[in-house]
């Protein structure tokens, strides 16, 4: 029998393990993931007489109104709009991104039955997409500190490890959801009641020093977008680095809700074309 007529036997037993396929496959699939990210931000804005400048427009139109109605409350915070601007950003990125992963796995999972592609590239195509908007946000932030006086550091070169940390807890939090979204639909309605309340139980619009002393305790040390939203302020607002116990924890939270989410997810993901 020649080379090429001879067969090439596949030994499902010696099969890698899912997460690493998956894995492999995002590396082989990585031009179609900037497509999709291409795809997502053009389809947002092609209609829009601003365009992508909504992307800028929207948090700070937000930051606008929170500042109206809670500067007075908040007063003894400095740059108060600079303070809202910075949390609101880092908590917008967080809430779009798991969110449209989530849609992008429900209502993009019919293509599942028509060609092969790596499950994740729509979770992070999502996330991608959340890093470009979170990218242009950073110009009218930089804007309001100058104009609230809040001076800019060298620390704000640490910003880029801030948003990766940010990016990496979105991805995990947006592969959970989406697994359980599609075996239960409910997750995608639940989902947003529970952003509102999670929300408001982050410093984002006050500081914690406000909080009752049994809140507090609660809020700093079992809410991990306490620990991330502070990581992406403080080299903005504050001036200064993070510290090392605030980044500990975020890192740990953030990685560590990354794995688990792609072991979930890629362990399941074969099976989603079949609830759909």
């Amino acid at each position: 029998m020649t080379n090429r007529n001879k067969l090439i036997e596949y030994d499902s037993a010696k099969r890698a393990h899912p997460a690493l396929e998956e894995l492999r496959g995002i590396l082989q699939y990585k031009d179609l993931i900037l497509q999709l990210v291409r795809r997502d931000i053009v389809a947002r804005y092609k209609r829009s007489a601003l365009g992508i400048a909504w992307t800028m427009l929207q948090p700070l139109g937000m930051m606008i109104i929170l500042s109206v109605v809670f500067s007075n409350l908040f007063h003894t915070i400095r740059g108060y709009p600079s303070y809202i601007l910075s949390g609101l950003l880092a908590w917008t990125f967080f809430a779009q991104t798991t969110t449209a992963a989530i849609h992008q796995i429900v209502w993009g999972s019919a293509l599942f039955h028509r060609i092969y592609l790596p499950r994740t590239s729509f979770p992070i195509s999502a996330i991608g997409t959340g890093m470009v908007n979170l990218a242009l946000g950073l110009i009218p932030l930089t804007l309001i500190l100058l104009v609230t006086g809040i001076s800019l550091t060298w620390n704000i070169l640490f910003v880029p490890i801030s948003i990766l940390l940010l990016a990496a807890f979105a991805l995990g939090v947006g592969l959970i959801l989406s697994t359980l979204a599609i075996y239960f639909p409910d997750v995608v309605e639940m989902y947003q009641v529970i952003l509102i309340g999670w929300m408001y139980l982050t410093p984002i619009i006050y500081s914690e020093e406000i909080l009752p002393e049994a809140l507090r305790f609660w809020v700093t040390n079992l809410n991990p977008m306490y620990h991330l939203v502070q990581i992406f302020r403080l080299p903005i607002y504050g001036g200064e680095l993070p510290s090392l116990p605030t980044l500990l924890i975020g890192s740990t939270v953030a990685l560590s809700t990354l794995l688990v989410g792609w072991l979930i997810f890629s362990k399941k993901s074969d099976e989603f074309a079949y609830h759909v």
